[in-house]
């Protein structure tokens, strides 16, 4: 894949779900704007498309628009219902990954509720990122759901993103055996916060870099 691969190019490989004779403006156009508009912050459907309608006919046509006018709020809506979201974040990664800076090594496991996204006893959308520090990128995101948890949406990240020589980092949520050592069976390794909700094990870390005899420079000394 070549490094310097567009946005736009990669939206071209998402499924149109419309009907071909419904359709006045280019899918990739549309996901373009749309991702163009939220980095500027808009946050609404009705935001993404004033924010297209604001800027003119120059603006569609540099987008791959083949009308001088951007989508309304409507036909935004009806597109978003339909669309293959799992082929869309696919596009997304491609896109990610190929602009990522060759020779990163760490990548952080974090997980927060989105702004924006709870209301009157709606529970706010979750997700998972997969974040590489050197290359400044989310590598890949998954929601998590109410009945489930960070632990698990960690374990198909695993699926998801580049573990070989790589080095993943996260919280006291994601110390655990079967995620610790898939990792290490993928050839990466990891490093977790341990914090007091797992005492024994927090002891047990204390006790072995208080005692030099057990402490991994006693060890590389030959006394471990």
């Amino acid at each position: 894949m070549a490094a310097g691969i567009s946005l736009w190019e990669c939206f071209q490989e998402v499924p149109d779900p419309r009907d071909a004779s419904g359709r006045r403006h280019p899918l990739a156009a549309i996901l373009t704007l749309a991702s163009v508009a939220i980095l500027a912050g808009a946050r609404s459907l009705y935001a993404i498309s004033q924010f297209g309608r604001d800027r003119g006919e120059g603006f569609a046509a540099a987008l791959g628009f083949t009308r001088p006018t951007t989508p309304c709020c409507s036909t935004l809506h009806y597109l978003f219902v339909d669309l293959d979201h799992g082929r869309f974040r696919r596009a997304l990664r491609k896109w990610v990954r190929g602009r990522c800076q060759a020779g990163w090594r760490a990548v952080s496991l974090d997980g927060k509720t989105l702004r924006g996204t709870q209301g009157h006893e709606v529970p706010g959308v979750h997700l998972l990122a997969a974040y590489a520090h050197e290359a400044g990128a989310v590598l890949e995101q998954l929601p998590v759901g109410a009945s489930s948890n960070e632990h698990k949406a960690a374990l198909k990240m695993l699926d998801l993103i580049p573990l070989e020589g790589k080095v993943v980092v996260g919280d006291a949520a994601f110390c655990q055996r079967d995620l610790s050592r898939e990792i290490v069976r993928r050839g990466g390794d990891w490093v977790w916060t341990v914090k007091d909700n797992q005492p024994e094990l927090k002891a047990a870390i204390a006790l072995a870099f208080d005692d030099f005899d057990l402490s991994p420079a006693g060890a590389a000394a030959g006394r471990g």
